[in-house]
């Protein structure tokens, strides 16, 4: 957990550098779901904000069994299914899984 814990704040201030602004793992999912989203930096509705982090939550959760990548629509949103239940996680390990799926994903 502590190893978790170092890599997590070394990966969020090499992120930092980038963006010249504190990143918080809400902002990460974020710039991981345009990313994943491929459209390139625009303005995005409320809406499609809450679809991007939906987007990086699955794409972080397809090596660990969870999503598996189903399609693209006529918009170029992508479309995931689940593979199997999300067991219900109390706040601190559904943080500590997503921070173990963002550090997978940047490696």
């Amino acid at each position: 957990m502590e190893d978790l814990e170092k890599k997590w704040e070394e990966l969020v201030l090499k992120l930092e550098e980038s963006f010249e602004d504190e990143l918080t793992l809400k902002t990460i999912l974020f710039l991981i779901g345009v990313q994943e989203l491929g459209q390139g930096i625009r303005a995005f509705d409320k809406e499609e904000k809450t679809y991007l982090l939906h987007i990086a939550t699955c794409k972080l959760l397809i090596p660990f069994g969870y999503y598996k990548f189903k399609s693209i629509d006529e918009d170029g949103w992508p479309h995931f299914e689940e593979v199997k239940k999300l067991e219900r996680l109390g706040a601190k390990s559904q943080k500590m899984l997503m921070k173990q799926a963002i550090l997978k994903y940047f490696e």
